[in-house]
């Protein structure tokens, strides 16, 4: 059983470390439109708020369990040990990224450390994780899945239909619904006719008879805590389990929104002004998970002022270094465009 008592100083240094690493990937990705307008094409999704929950349910994985996300997918990568160089290079449709320039953003993959390509269909890598997670048991590897996916995916035929087969079959699964507090535009509330029924979401999970929990995504610990007795339990053999993690996405749901002339009252971390609402958005601010989880660390004497700083300097050259290089990268030629098309 993984207890967060169990952890040592330098993987809850390592935990965090994958935090600041995943908000400046994204603060690169969000600064592209305004400093190199016209190098993206086509829509990006971030998810910065999303730190604490993605570092800290990877934190519990083996090297060789599949991990398959939701279309926002930059932090899944960054945390499995992908170059952000690679990645930045693919999201801006270079030569040099991970799936050559023709994937995008909601399509980064990287099979070598098991991360397979999410779906840009609300819902369907879900579909997905669990085919991954039926070839796991059939061939007996004694991997687990990870299945990421947003709260709008649970109004999906994929979610039930998935759980259901999983929960049937005990799939070596774990269902991580990160519920970050919108779809789209849409607030999660039982009162809105739009939303997703259920409160909280982990109780879908009884419609299956397994287990369901909800924690809280700001505190890397809780999450890890939650998935990991999941994962224990799928890779005995018991089946999945429905973790849901809460947080705040603190970016717009795309870049259609965070280019100018809407990035103005929050700074850089605009994005539920667009909904009108700056009083949630600063409160959710104030709770960001990461100066939160730095603060702990601190506390507890595991990191100086000093040392995190170092952590966070190294980041940010990191990334700019990977900017550097996929703007050096080359565009794919015009005669590569029909390499992958096969009907």
């Amino acid at each position: 059983m993984k207890k967060k008592e169990d952890l040592g100083k330098d993987k809850l240094i390592w935990m965090w470390t994958q935090m600041v690493r995943i908000r400046e990937f994204e603060e690169r990705v969000k600064r592209t439109f305004i400093e190199h307008p016209g190098v993206i094409r086509g829509h990006t999704h971030l998810g910065d708020g999303a730190e604490a929950s993605i570092a800290g349910a990877l934190a519990t994985r083996d090297s060789e369990d599949p991990v398959v996300p939701t279309y926002r997918c930059h932090g899944y990568p960054l945390v499995l040990g992908t170059p952000p160089k690679n990645m930045l290079a693919e999201i801006y449709g270079r030569k040099d990224g991970l799936c050559g320039g023709f994937g995008g953003s909601m399509h980064l993959c990287d099979p070598e450390r098991h991360f397979l390509s999410p779906s840009g269909i609300v819902g369907q890598g879900i579909a997905h994780a669990a085919g991954a997670a039926l070839t796991a048991q059939v061939k007996n590897t004694g991997q687990v899945v990870y299945s990421f996916f947003g709260e709008g995916s649970t109004k999906q035929g994929a979610f039930y239909e998935s759980l259901n087969i999983a929960a049937v079959w005990k799939l070596p699964i774990v269902f991580i619904l990160e519920n970050n507090e919108y779809q789209v535009y849409t607030r999660v509330s039982a009162e809105d006719a739009n939303s997703a029924a259920g409160e909280p979401l982990s109780t879908k999970a009884e419609a299956f008879s397994i287990p369901g929990v909800t924690v809280d995504g700001t505190d890397p610990l809780a999450v890890y805590e939650a998935v990991g007795e999941a994962v224990d339990r799928a890779r005995s053999g018991k089946g999945p389990s429905l973790i849901e993690s809460k947080f705040y996405r603190l970016s717009a749901h795309g870049n259609s929104i965070t280019v100018p002339p809407m990035t103005t009252q929050f700074g850089e971390h605009e994005a539920i002004e667009v909904y009108g609402n700056g009083d949630e958005y600063s409160a959710a601010k104030a709770r960001d998970p990461i100066p939160k989880f730095r603060a702990i660390l601190i506390a507890r004497g595991f990191l100086t002022d000093a040392d995190a700083q170092k952590i966070e300097t190294a980041a940010r050259t990191d990334m700019d270094d990977a900017v550097n290089y996929a703007l050096a990268s080359p565009l794919p030629a015009p005669e590569e465009a029909t390499n992958h098309i096969f009907a």
